[in-house]
């Protein structure tokens, strides 16, 4: 039978149970941990286990990893035919300037920990033979989440780094469980303390993951398609198809470009994707049919692929596969947990806002996690989402374009097409622009809060 549609229902099962133990285990409740992580934890133990005693289950950790690739196209293609909902002007510069510190701390990383990871795994990996270059995977893993993780391991791959993609998901795995690990005791520290200002009650819908009969009052969305002639949602999955037949399009017109530029834009999936969608979208706006895209729906099937990239994720760690670097990975992951948090702790109390520790927790869990992460932290101290927190995490990714020397350095290292001094100067150099950015934008400045309460 069919190795995807096995992988598909393996998947399925460990969200249903992350579900279940979410509303039953009431440590799972208080933390708020999302079913796919605790799904994914379960999903992990369960293939790796399943693999040791030779049980045949329809599939293999190879498959999870090849639909993590392909959902994160899709949900690229997903997220940017979603119109942007206009916001309405509550505090302008406050929400510019929370989206420029925001964005720039995330580039810091960004740079900072391939440069710290390649220098720890230099040191730790020489005696189970893992070259230092698996370090600079930390920074897809926890500053861009699982997707962009495997397809950036996979263009490591292709440049001959066997194993890349397996090594920075399980970096992506890690970083999601000490996003919460350490991001929701902080939470409970800083309402503690009386820093968070709008920590209402978080209700038992909110706490239990899941929504009773009389709680059912939102509708999800209007039909823009006759049913009898093509379901509204089906409309919507073939507009994503359509994408991705455009982005493999690009990606072989991309392919075209001089030497590890060539093979490297055409790798990156995920952003002729993204491409592919706004060329549709343009073209949809132009006929004047852009009608026909619905945002809710099209928001939920942007979380439907967050919540199966995410268990995929775990699952396609192959414990077997990179059993000799655990060491070195868990090492890195410490360290670069301890660095994000320093980093992210550091700066989100001097940005200047009334809302910086609510932006410190969000940046922290976006840095480690994803973006969602990020906005499930912020909901533990802001239910109400009285502040402009998850507006801003939001709108910084598109301060996060200023990241592109860095990974273009690390592509071409890793390519061999450019030297090791030259890659490392390069890091360290954006590691200073970026700082100068920050204090020329005015981000970093006095605290404005106090863990003293």
């Amino acid at each position: 039978m069919n190795s995807f549609m096995f992988a598909f229902g393996w998947a399925s099962t460990m969200l249903m149970l992350g579900v279940f133990l979410r509303a039953k285990i009431p440590a799972f409740r208080s933390m708020l941990i999302p079913a796919s992580v605790i799904g994914g934890v379960l999903g992990i133990v369960f293939m790796n286990i399943t693999a040791g005693a030779g049980m045949g289950i329809g599939t293999d950790t190879g498959m999870f990893t090849t639909i993590v690739n392909h959902l994160f196209t899709v949900s690229f293609i997903s997220i940017s035919l979603t119109s942007a909902p206009k916001e309405k002007n509550n505090g302008a510069k406050n929400i510019l300037m929370g989206s420029v510190g925001m964005g720039l701390v995330w580039c810091l990383l960004y740079a900072l920990t391939p440069l710290l990871s390649f220098g720890i795994v230099f040191v730790f990996g020489k005696n189970v033979d893992m070259d230092a270059i698996y370090g600079m995977l930390i920074q897809f893993a926890f500053c861009q989440g699982p997707g962009q993780s495997a397809s950036y391991g996979a263009i490591f791959e292709q440049y001959g780094w066997s194993n890349a993609a397996t090594v920075a998901i399980a970096f992506s795995a890690l970083g999601f469980i000490v996003a919460f690990l350490i991001g929701i005791p902080a939470a409970k520290l800083g309402v503690k303390r009386g820093i968070a200002k709008n920590c209402g009650k978080i209700d038992d819908a909110i706490l239990k993951g899941y929504l009773k009969k009389e709680e059912q009052t939102e509708v999800m969305v209007k039909d823009t398609t006759c049913n009898s002639n093509i379901e509204t949602l089906a409309f919507h999955f073939a507009m994503i198809g359509l994408c991705y037949i455009l982005a493999v399009g690009i990606g072989k017109v991309l392919s075209c470009l001089p030497g590890f530029l060539g093979s490297s834009m055409q790798g990156m999936m995920f952003m002729n994707g993204m491409y592919a969608a706004y060329i549709v979208k343009f073209i949809l706006k132009k006929l004047k049919l852009d009608f026909l895209l619905e945002n809710t729906l099209q928001s939920k099937i942007t979380g439907w692929t967050a919540d199966y990239l995410v268990v995929c994720a775990f699952m396609s760690v192959s414990v077997s596969i990179i059993k000799a670097w655990i060491a070195p990975i868990i090492i890195v992951t410490i360290l670069m947990t301890v660095v994000t948090f320093i980093v992210c702790f550091y700066f989100g109390q001097r940005f200047g806002g009334s809302n910086d520790f609510e932006r410190t927790l969000g940046m922290y869990g976006m840095c480690t996690g994803t973006v969602p992460s990020g906005i499930a932290l912020v909901r533990i101290i802001d239910p109400d989402f009285k502040t402009s927190t998850s507006v801003e995490l939001g709108a910084c990714n598109l301060v996060m374009l200023a990241s592109t020397p860095v990974y273009m350095l690390i592509l071409a290292y890793a390519s061999g097409s450019l030297g090791l001094a030259v890659t490392l100067g390069g890091l360290f150099a954006c590691i200073i622009g970026y700082l100068v950015l920050l204090k020329v934008c005015r981000c970093w400045g006095k605290k404005s809060y106090s863990w003293k309460g």
